[in-house]
């Protein structure tokens, strides 16, 4: 019988393959691989950001910093090691980003930073956080996760050279400790796509300069021993222009014979339009994301060639769920009857977006605890699929019995489940988003309650988080701080920032948010439907990790979260004091959200519990209420004819959370780090009254979208970056204040810092404010004489 008939056989009898089969891809797979694209670098009790954030204050050197990046390493392969993984990853370690270590490695630092032809780590820091005299590359979100990048800056001068003292130590690393290497690295193409340039500039153009350091790398990857680089091309998942996709096959006709086999890996949606070109390509295997695209794998099965592996994403990598290993073990089944040993698993994407262990969490509901698998638990799920591939569901059927037994817990668990909640949902009317008047009656309403002079300074809610305000937080959750103790603590914290921006003359003030451990976590600590760890932290940029909520159920507000701290701000104080909220779009992205209901039934149900936040704090005579939205963009799916049905959604929930207010109350929202240009119509719909924006990154470049769109309502573009330590200069601020006001109009026009203060310094923070209100006041005489 020949291959083909015995394959065809396989597959209408649903027959798996005898596991003596084999397929010479090189020799280098005998049975069903299992394997993944990346680990989470933080450590499972922020050991990386603990020593980053001693390091930049100087308290431990750069061989402690190496130590510690290297202790993380060897514990994450040995992870992958024990699980029955055939791969340890390597490369997907960052001390920040690892788009920016591919910066590094290709030595494509930015002229501005007078770095030369070599990137060392002070270097890479430098770019990453700033210095005195340039500010820090820009920063965006990571496709459509909270992940943030830094934005590589490409142009004619640009040129590259292997740093060698990047990724090739980690990869000795690795093979001295016995274990085989799985290099991964991003495509040149993502690479140059996600990098900026001036207008006018065809990134493309430097192709071939960047294949050259690709190619030495690579042979310098198969001379060590590597047997698989893994290049990672997640823009494969966006609506790319033509010239983009012609370049594929260039690229990896380049790179097929530089080095080892090459995995090109997909993640984050579906890229079955590709499929003829993919299977075209000159690479050793393709991965794929089944759990954002099960509906991919039957179009790459029915045309897959017989020479090449196919990985399948069947492990959620965005999300804390179990795997429900009896329904992936089924697919696995049609797919393992027509790929063999071809077949590799794995999960969906890199587990760097999901926490490190869920054996340190001790406090957890029991049921809902053995709903979760973290991103060690994620390994064990892909050892017991791989072994029930090789050796039969025989061999790990107490595994699967147990996740079975526990996936029909969930679904009929009724804590999850609020009919009152559901049946608010089903009532909402169109009045219910929607404001009773239009902005420019409503706007002319608010200047009477408010008097705010023209360029009115304000910022965007949270003040420093001190060691003194975290101790008595972490105090008082341990039960060695009474309520009354704390209560007291937070009041004068409360006191000391209304003061200070009292001092620097600040118009619109804030509270400064000192009780509060995150802008998600602390209001979904106080909504039913959540549920919360205590070490679950995953990486947003650099040193910066959040420890998102968990929506587990039906989401409702059982009582004020911001009322009482609101109002005592305002006591305290004649200027208008804004309550300050997270909007439900952001709760519902920045949360790890259930899968059992619709995205969009859970933003509504967020929303009429927000509702219910902003008509209390109205009620309770705060005129300014802020509800932030920095995750809107974000949800953006990465495909634009998907983008019409989540914008409705995302839109109607944000003016749900919104309508219920008088004209003469001023709803302000948030947004920072997204591309806005698409959807800027989406957002005028939102309608909130006074719109601030992350813009001094990218020097103001930001808001000529909204001043091309002529947005409607009240803009504040950032002024300065809150991401960096480092102050600007008067100069600066004054720079990026009259660029601002070349388009948009005094009257519309706010003034404020890019984003929170809650992870800066009061002295830093109190120098840059005070050059921002000088500038605005500077400003303000000179247009109004």
């Amino acid at each position: 019988m020949k291959f083909s008939e015995f394959m065809k056989t396989l597959r209408l009898n649903h027959v798996r393959p005898p596991m003596t089969m084999t397929i010479d891809l090189h020799r280098l797979t005998v049975m069903p691989v299992a394997h993944i694209l990346g680990f989470p670098r933080i450590g499972s009790r922020r050991e990386l950001k603990i020593a980053l954030e001693a390091h930049w204050k100087g308290d431990l050197d750069d061989a402690g910093l190496r130590r510690t990046g290297r202790e993380l390493r060897a514990r994450h392969w040995e992870l992958q090691r024990v699980a029955g993984l055939d791969w340890v990853t390597v490369g997907d370690f960052a001390w920040y980003d690892h788009l920016h270590t591919a910066t590094a490695l290709f030595s494509a630092a930015p002229e501005r930073f007078g770095l030369g032809g070599t990137v060392d780590l002070a270097g890479y820091f430098a770019m990453a956080r700033g210095t005195r005299e340039q500010p820090a590359l820009a920063m965006k979100k990571w496709f459509d996760t909270n992940y943030h990048y830094l934005v590589p800056e490409v142009g004619p001068t640009t040129r590259f050279s292997p740093n060698r003292d990047w990724l090739l130590p980690e990869v000795r690393e690795a093979l001295a400790l016995g274990h085989k290497v799985k290099v991964v690295l991003p495509s040149p193409l993502t690479w140059l796509w996600l990098a900026s340039a001036e207008p006018g500039f065809d990134r493309l153009s430097l192709l071939s300069l960047l294949l050259n350091v690709y190619f030495v790398l690579l042979g310098e990857l198969k001379a060590l021993g590597v047997q698989w680089v893994q290049i990672d091309e997640p823009i494969l998942a966006l609506d790319l222009p033509p010239e983009w996709i012609a370049a594929l096959p260039v690229v990896y006709r380049e790179l097929a014979s530089a080095g080892p086999p090459i995995l090109l890996a997909t993640y984050f949606g579906s890229v079955q339009a590709h499929a003829p070109l993919l299977a075209s390509l000159p690479v050793h295997g393709l991965h794929l994301d089944l759990v954002r695209a099960p509906e991919q794998l039957e179009t790459f099965l029915a045309q897959w060639p017989q020479d090449k592996v196919l990985s399948l994403g069947v492990v959620d990598g965005r999300n804390l769920w179990r795997t429900s290993l009896v329904e992936a073990l089924g697919g696995l089944h049609r797919a393992h009857a027509v790929l063999g040993e071809r077949l590799w698993i794995s999960a969906s994407c890199s587990l760097l977006h999901v926490p490190t262990d869920l054996a340190h969490e001790h406090r957890l509901d029991a049921d809902l605890r053995s709903w979760m698998a973290f991103a060690a638990q994620k390994l064990d799920e892909l050892g017991v699929l791989k072994r029930a591939l090789r050796d039969g569901e025989a061999s790990v059927w107490q595994a699967l019995h147990e996740s079975a037994r526990i996936a029909q817990a969930r679904r009929q668990a009724t804590t999850t489940r609020i009919a009152a909640v559901r049946d608010r949902v089903a009532s909402l009317s169109e009045a219910d988003a929607t404001r009773s008047t239009p902005f420019p009656a409503r706007v002319v309403r608010q200047q009477d309650v408010l008097k705010l002079p023209p360029l009115p300074t304000t910022t965007i809610g949270s003040f420093p988080q001190t060691a003194q305000i975290r101790a008595a937080r972490a105090a008082f959750k341990t039960g060695k701080l009474d309520e009354a103790a704390y209560l007291e603590a937070m009041q004068a914290e409360i006191r000391f920032a209304v003061d200070k921006q009292e001092e620097l003359g600040l118009d619109v003030l804030v509270h400064g948010e000192a009780e509060r451990n995150d802008m998600v976590e602390y209001f979904g600590e106080q909504l039913d439907g959540y549920c919360f760890t205590e070490n679950g932290w995953v990486q947003s940029y650099g040193s910066r990790c959040v420890k998102p909520p968990i929506i587990y159920g039906d989401v409702a507000r059982p009582r004020p979260m911001t009322v009482a701290w609101a109002r005592y701000a305002q006591s305290l104080t004649v200027k208008p004091m804004k309550g300050m909220l997270s909007g439900p779009i952001t709760m519902l992205f920045w949360s790890f959200v259930r899968d059992d209901l619709p995205r969009r039934d859970v933003a509504l149900q967020l929303a009429l519990a927000l509702r219910d936040e902003v008509c209390d704090l109205e009620a309770a005579g705060i005129r300014v209420i802020q509800i932030d939205e920095p995750a809107i963009r974000e949800g953006l799916p990465l495909k634009k004819a998907d983008w019409p049905a989540y914008l409705d959604w995302a839109v109607r929930a944000f003016r749900v959370c919104a309508s219920g207010v008088r004209d003469d109350t001023q709803i302000h929202t948030h947004m920072c780090y997204s591309e806005f240009n698409d959807i800027l119509p989406s957002i005028a719909a939102m309608d909130a009254d006074v719109i601030t924006i992350e813009t001094s990154r990218s020097r103001m470049k930001l808001l000529d979208a909204f001043a091309d769109f002529r947005y409607p309502n009240d803009i504040g573009p950032g002024l300065y970056d809150i991401h960096s330590p480092r102050v600007p200069s008067a100069d600066e601020m004054k720079t990026l204040l009259d660029r601002a006001l070349c388009v948009v109009p005094m009257e519309r026009l706010w003034v404020n810092p890019d984003c929170g203060l809650k992870t800066r310094a009061w002295p830093e923070t109190e120098a840059a404010l005070r050059l921002m209100v000088g500038t605005a006041r500077e400003a303000r005489a000179a247009l109004t004489r």
